[in-house]
């Protein structure tokens, strides 16, 4: 399955998790790619939309390559197996996490002062994102809305390898996936057009969502 674009995915993705009837949702958009498709779920569901900053650890030598996350609410994520396997130790780790943390950190005060966190409390927690690779992210994202006390814990994506959602069914309530490629190659190689989402895409879409 090709998608035209990330707002085509998100309609797709939007009627998928619509006919489940999530319970009180609360859709949990991870910017910058997953904003345009969480607006369009969250615009089929008639519900809050909010971001869940999370960032990704990369390996020092290999920055593509997630040993990890971090996300909103001190929660860190460890990929064990690639940990072990480019024999990265602690000390690398701990600069890696301080690093995102600072870039963490700054993201979450500027967005913060156009939209105000939403509070899962109660609420079925929807984490979107327009695709996954290594699944560190919305692992990342999933433990936080936990935390922060959600009802239940869904992911809902377009596309991902069947590999990464193995680990993210083990942990979530739910998992919606419109494509589950056997090859799966990256996220982009699944969409027609996948130009960069910047701050400012995010912020109009935020503000756009608030005054639904």
């Amino acid at each position: 399955m090709i998608f035209a674009d990330r707002s085509d995915a998100g309609r797709q993705l939007g009627k998928a998790v619509e006919e489940l009837e999530p319970g009180d949702p609360v859709v949990y958009a991870l910017p910058r790619g997953g904003v345009p498709v969480g607006f369009e779920v969250a615009a089929a569901l008639r519900c809050p939309l909010d971001v869940l900053m999370v960032r990704k650890l990369g390996v020092p030598f290999q920055p593509e390559l997630a040993m990890g996350a971090i996300a909103e609410g001190g929660v860190v994520v460890r990929n064990s197996d690639v940990i072990a396997h480019a024999m990265i130790d602690e000390s690398e780790l701990a600069d890696v996490v301080e690093y995102e943390r600072e870039v963490l950190e700054e993201r979450v005060s500027g967005l913060r002062r156009i939209a105000a966190a939403i509070p899962p409390v109660g609420h079925t927690g929807i984490v979107v994102d327009d695709g996954l690779a290594t699944g560190s992210t919305a692992l990342a994202a999933i433990a936080v809305l936990r935390k922060l006390g959600a009802r239940s814990v869904w992911l809902a994506v377009p596309v991902a390898p069947a590999e990464s959602l193995g680990a993210i069914e083990r942990v979530a309530d739910r998992v919606i996936c419109l494509s589950r490629p056997r090859h799966f190659m990256a996220v982009g190689a699944w969409y027609r057009d996948f130009a960069q989402t910047d701050d400012s895409q995010v912020r109009d879409l935020l503000e756009r969502s608030r005054l639904a």
